[in-house]
């Protein structure tokens, strides 16, 4: 079964690379969206498997992002991973409260390993 996966994230240039590097194989069929609101839309529209979310973006943080998935009929009950180059202890302990988010990952990470990270999560759901 191919796993829909939605990234939410404004740096094309790393959302064309993760969506490359997760579509080898054929396990995961990635959607990109480079700002909040168009990402709500899009996981709103294609219900994803799971979302990979990124923090620091111009017209809406990753936060709000979460509030507004988990918000009324839009809820998304969809997993999260928050990947984000604000790895601060505040940030991290933020994300992990919030509902949905099942990991908090520091970019960069490889993507072998990050595709193990999605897997398992995706069969723990």
């Amino acid at each position: 079964m191919v796993r829909k996966i939605l990234i939410i994230d404004d740096e094309v240039d790393f959302c064309r690379l993760v969506k490359k590097n997760l579509e080898i194989g054929g396990d995961f069929k990635v959607e990109i969206a480079v700002n909040g609101k168009d990402g709500i839309n899009l996981a709103v529209k294609l219900k994803p498997h799971l979302i990979l979310l990124d923090i620091l973006m111009p017209d809406m943080d990753g936060f709000q992002v979460l509030e507004e998935l988990n918000r009324g009929p839009k809820k998304a009950f969809v997993p999260v991973i928050v990947l984000s180059a604000k790895g601060d202890d505040a940030t991290r302990i933020l994300a992990l409260s919030k509902q949905g988010v099942k990991l908090f990952i520091n970019k960069p990470i490889g993507a072998g390993e990050l595709k193990n990270k999605i897997k398992s999560i995706l069969r723990n759901t």
